[in-house]
């Protein structure tokens, strides 16, 4: 065999791989483009995101602006909203927050981006208000607030429904809540509802989609106290749906534990999908030689019920939503590593298998 004919059969068999994995070759991350970074040079983890009018917005979250935690740094919270009018434009300040908050829910309606939950240094937060972007500037009105302060849950919004599922009640929780949370914008007045829960351990840092008439719960972290007092995460695989009509249900378990995801996430005219996430193989490493995160998309097939891999993405950043934005998927900002953040804002087509 002559090396042509080797170095053939090497490529024929890759390929077949690549096909086995259901990526394709053509789909390696070359659908994902780069838009404007954020202004904040460091980037941010836990903001809110949204639509407001055909602007993008992306508002609070937070990182380490002097040093890295494991240097000393501390944490900071901020308040500036930046928005984008346009995929070829650059990003503006807009207006700010209430607070410096992030780590909360963000959902949208026709008028704007709804803020839920979330956290600053000191507290987790029951608030729930909209920003609407207006010729006059930012406005933001307030809804009834949660039932509870919630932090690092996951969320998003079905037909007229926004579900809220799990997080944590305050910074030194010891457990993750097991609630979940509906409130349907269409009913006057405005209340939220306390729903029967999935049947599976509580947890923060799910990864929420709402599509296909259903909404889904995948993945997240159980917490629990060592005998020391110091919070434990349990990573978890496991994954649900739910609709109105049928309760829940468990479905097929991730092909990995998966905490932190990007969520809400996006999703395909096969079923839900998830993208990235950390899976805790890298637990206890030092922070430095942190490889960074999963940049592989996984879908749930609805007909085959099944997870499939769909594709590779250029980027891998946790804890930040999805966002919907005219015939785009865009991915604002985000953690790359532990206490590290990136200003890139990439974006992905809404074309077939998209919907």
């Amino acid at each position: 065999m002559n090396l042509r004919t080797i170095l053939l059969t090497m490529s024929v068999s890759f390929t077949g791989m690549i096909g086995a994995m259901g990526i394709s070759k053509t789909r390696l991350g070359q659908d994902w483009h780069r838009l404007a970074p954020i202004p904040n040079n460091q980037g941010v983890a836990g903001p809110y995101a949204g639509v407001s009018h055909g602007t993008l917005l992306v508002g609070g979250g937070a990182n380490f602006p002097d040093k890295l935690p494991w240097e000393g740094g501390k944490k900071r919270w901020h308040d500036t909203i930046y928005g984008l009018d346009a995929p070829d434009g650059n990003w503006r300040a807009v207006g700010k927050l209430p607070r410096p908050l992030g780590y909360g829910v963000s959902v949208n309606n026709d008028k704007g981006l709804l803020c839920i939950g979330g956290s600053d240094l000191e507290r987790h937060y029951a608030d729930v208000f909209q920003i609407e972007l207006t010729p006059a500037g930012i406005e933001v009105a307030w809804l009834p607030p949660l039932p509870e302060p919630i932090a690092n849950a996951s969320g998003a919004l079905l037909d007229s429904v926004i579900y809220i599922a799990g997080g944590q009640s305050s910074p030194n929780s010891t457990e993750a809540l097991g609630t979940f949370y509906s409130l349907d914008l269409t009913q006057q007045p405005l209340v939220w509802r306390s729903l029967k829960p999935w049947p599976g351990p509580a947890r923060i840092l799910a990864t929420s989609v709402a599509c296909h008439g259903k909404y889904w719960l995948f993945g997240g972290a159980e917490l629990r106290a060592d005998k020391d007092g110091k919070v434990v995460r349990s990573y978890l695989r496991d994954a649900y749906c739910y609709s109105t009509a049928e309760g829940w249900s468990q479905i097929a378990p991730l092909p990995t534990a998966i905490v932190a995801a990007p969520s809400p996430s996006f999703f395909s005219g096969d079923g839900p999908c998830v993208v990235g996430g950390d899976d805790g193989s890298q637990v206890g490493i030092e922070p430095k030689l942190h490889r960074g995160f999963s940049h592989k998309v996984i879908c749930y097939n609805v007909r085959s019920e099944k997870w499939e891999v769909l594709e590779e993405t250029p980027m891998a950043s946790v804890t930040v939503p999805f966002v919907r934005w005219s015939d785009l998927w865009v991915l604002p900002s985000g953690e790359v590593k532990p206490g590290v953040r990136s200003p890139e804002v990439w974006s992905r087509r809404i074309a077939k298998p998209f919907e």
